[in-house]
């Protein structure tokens, strides 16, 4: 919450050649506190999506949505998210954690040295912003879709997470290629965001989790960006007809 901060007034103006007297200045009251086009309620989370009351018309402009693309490192998610909000009939934003996360220049707490208290509360704030602004967008009317490698064993780095920060509307996908191809693409990568071999294949094997839990799972192994996307298409339209139990 924003504390008012003291404006000092202008003198008023008399009567006279001069003019009118001024205005006063508006008081803390006066002023209505808005982010993006329309003031976004407090904390207000995205409701369930209510399935369409008939096919939607050929041409028209898909319904906005939250999409969190699931995976390992190396999966492809954020190639594919790009991709897709490229790509779409109506306004898509992309919202990477680990772009977010590395905002922090000075004092970053790269999760790669070590899982410490630092990192995990430099990871709980980059998605607690994620969440405020995938719901802001959805507030005005863009659609977004979010990447973070969730893991289904491990409540920090959880879905319980996101569904608290972005609600339950928000529609989880799992990206989840075989091992081979999470290495070849890992080993294309450069910077901090390469990991080892033996990390992403553990990464990898703690994502097989998600097999069995009732969310959409796309295997992009022989699958090139655009037919992913394609595939990710059909994933979120079944999803918006039938919302996954999360």
């Amino acid at each position: 919450m924003q504390h008012a901060v003291g404006v000092p007034q202008p003198p008023q103006g008399r009567p006279g050649p001069a003019g009118p007297p001024l205005p006063a200045a508006a008081g803390p009251h006066d002023a209505v506190e808005t982010t993006g086009h329309i003031k976004l309620p407090v904390g207000g989370p995205v409701a369930l999506p209510s399935p369409p009351p008939a096919p939607m018309p050929h041409g028209a402009p898909p319904p906005t949505v939250a999409v969190l693309l699931i995976g390992p490192a190396g999966a492809g998610k954020t190639t594919v998210a790009r991709y897709w909000a490229d790509t779409r009939r109506a306004p898509t934003a992309h919202i990477s954690l680990d772009d977010v996360r590395e905002w922090v220049r000075a004092g970053f707490a790269d999760p790669q040295a070590g899982w410490t208290d630092h990192s995990e509360a430099q990871y709980r704030l980059a998605r607690r912003t994620c969440g405020f602004a995938a719901r802001n967008y959805l507030a005005n009317g863009i659609s977004c879709i979010l990447d973070d490698a969730v893991f289904p064993d491990r409540p920090v780095v959880g879905l319980g997470g996101w569904k608290r920060h972005v609600g339950p509307g928000l529609l989880p996908v799992v990206l989840l290629p075989g091992l081979e191809s999470v290495l070849a693409r890992n080993a294309a990568r450069t910077g901090n965001r390469r990991l080892a071999d033996e990390e992403v294949a553990r990464i990898h094997g703690r994502m097989a989790g998600w097999y069995g839990s009732g969310l959409p799972i796309i295997d992009n192994s022989h699958h090139d960006v655009p037919a992913t996307v394609r595939m990710l298409d059909d994933v979120v339209g079944r999803s918006l007809a039938s919302p996954p139990a999360w």
